[in-house]
């Protein structure tokens, strides 16, 4: 199966793009896109990431992102720096899911994959979106990388199973 190997370094060379929260709740108010050099950000955090098919939709929504919303703390005490979801959803739409669950600040961000490309670069999309999958990036190493290959199921990439990793 493609994908990423616990214990590899995380690829040279993966971008996403988002927009910063700015602690404003307000959908309709939009920053401008930051470039962001995961490979870079990654050698020096400990970081989940989060893949999704699709913001806002009702897998990803209703128990997904909420997972991680729930368990932020768990996650911080042991040891996570920042939480990422990506999708191929612009930044503009990703920085809007992230206002609507109440997110004011970088404890999770969330960010595009353009075209799906770092999705796509693993092997872990389904046609045009990623697959649900979660990876735990320390210091720059892959020491946990799963997909979810049952419709629906957050079994391999919710926040209970990247706590029970960690």
């Amino acid at each position: 199966m493609p994908g990423l190997t616990v214990g590899e370094p995380f690829p040279e060379g993966v971008a996403f793009t988002y927009v910063a929260p700015t602690g404003e709740l307000d959908l309709t108010a939009c920053g401008l896109p930051i470039q962001y050099d995961a490979s870079k950000e990654f050698a020096s955090k400990r970081v989940v990431v989060v893949a999704v098919p699709g913001a806002f939709t009702p897998t990803c929504q209703v128990s997904h992102v909420t997972s991680y919303i729930s368990n932020l703390d768990k996650l911080k005490a042991a040891g996570v720096d920042q939480i990422i979801f990506i999708a191929s959803n612009d930044q503009w739409v990703m920085a809007a899911w992230g206002k609507a669950n109440g997110i004011k600040d970088d404890s999770i961000l969330f960010m595009s994959d353009p075209g799906a490309a770092f999705s796509k670069s693993i092997g872990w999309v389904q046609g045009d979106r990623t697959k649900r999958y979660a990876l735990i990036v320390d210091h720059g190493k892959v020491t946990y990388a799963d997909v979810d290959e049952v419709r629906g199921s957050i079994e391999k990439s919710g926040a209970e199973a990247v706590l029970a990793k960690l």
